[in-house]
């Protein structure tokens, strides 16, 4: 026969031992609650020698309250996303909430992914890289649940989100393009519709627009390497190329850039400059060196974790979008520029 598992201890088996009532225990587990020093030492040493740990789902149940918050997140193809996600997640569960994530298929299941969610409890919803439907955002609200949106601008009008300036970042961009000799530039879309592409486009074109220069663009489809490296392709193919690029991600980014290389022999950035945005890890490495804008999760992050906690930055009510300033990380995909005030480079 098989060994029988031993018996899991009770909060009453250590109130027994300890010779203290299970409440007088049970408050040992909550930081906040009113006990003496020596009491809950005696308690939690007793609880690590036996092995016991507090049963999360039976405290939810006595209380009402399951610390769960949900992250809904689309795509994880994108490497800036996979990132994020590491720093929320651990900057949520050092503060003491449980993280449940559920990926949404990108095509349409967003609505099944926030009913699944729902069904846990949650107290709180993230929502990164997607765009909740109407229907969506209605359930959410429905069941009591608050939804923050990272690094998206929703739709709803009393709805909050923490985002970068997209849009001052890729304006900086340019005009750091521009200043380096960029005359004919070029923007690679990500996936049209979301507040990331609209936002970066307005930004970049709207600069060179005001500087008079013309911008070619070609749509990525999507923040894919693979959408970099089509969108590239279309622009470099023609007698009128571009000699600096915009990609509205990084990963879109260093497609284009390994297609300039490999596939037209173009020298980055003498014959073409090309930039990103995000800061992803691999824009760092050597082999690729891409100038870009860096997003400030750590930021971002922070005025996630203040929001759930219930104690948002000021300004932060319904319908409040929180922009944090993005930093422009100069490297060798560009041309460098004679040292210029930052003021002068937003101008």
């Amino acid at each position: 026969m098989p060994p029988r598992p031993s018996q899991r201890i009770t909060i009453k088996d250590l109130a027994r031992e300890l010779g203290m009532s299970v409440a007088t225990v049970a408050r040992a587990f909550h930081p906040e609650a009113d006990i003496a020093v020596a009491t809950r030492e005696a308690v939690l040493r007793l609880a690590r020698e036996r092995g016991y740990q507090p049963d999360a789902l039976a405290r939810s149940m006595i209380t009402g309250r399951t610390g769960i918050v949900g992250v809904l997140v689309a795509d994880l193809h994108n490497p800036f996303y996979p990132q994020a996600l590491a720093l929320l997640t651990a900057a949520l569960q050092a503060a003491g909430f449980n993280t449940m994530l559920v990926v949404a298929e990108p095509g349409g299941t967003v609505d099944a992914a926030i009913r699944l969610l729902l069904s846990y409890r949650p107290e709180y919803a993230v929502v990164l890289a997607t765009d909740l439907t109407t229907e969506a955002t209605a359930t959410c609200s429905a069941a009591g649940v608050p939804l923050l949106f990272f690094n998206r601008v929703p739709d709803a009008p009393d709805a909050r989100g923490v985002v970068c300036d997209n849009q001052g970042g890729a304006a900086a961009l340019a005009a750091h393009m521009i200043a380096g000799g960029m005359r004919r530039p070029g923007f690679i879309g990500g996936l049209e519709g979301t507040s990331t592409h609209r936002e970066r486009r307005d930004g970049f074109i709207g600069h060179c627009t005001a500087g008079g220069l013309t911008v070619r663009e070609e749509p990525g489809g999507a923040f894919t390497y693979a959408g970099g490296q089509d969108a590239a392709r279309r622009l470099l193919r023609g007698p009128d190329r571009p000699d600096g690029l915009f990609c509205a991600g990084d990963i879109m980014a260093l497609g284009a850039l390994d297609t300039a290389r490999h596939e037209f022999g173009l020298r980055v950035p003498e014959d073409l400059a090309i930039a990103g945005f995000d800061d992803i890890p691999m824009a760092a490495w050597p082999a690729h060196d891409l100038s870009t804008v860096r997003q400030p999760l750590e930021a971002m992050v922070e005025k996630t974790l203040a929001w759930v906690r219930g104690r948002p930055a000021a300004g932060a009510e319904a319908g409040c979008i929180l922009r944090l300033p993005g930093q422009l990380m100069e490297r060798g995909t560009t041309r460098p520029v004679p040292s210029l005030p930052f003021k002068e480079i937003c101008r």
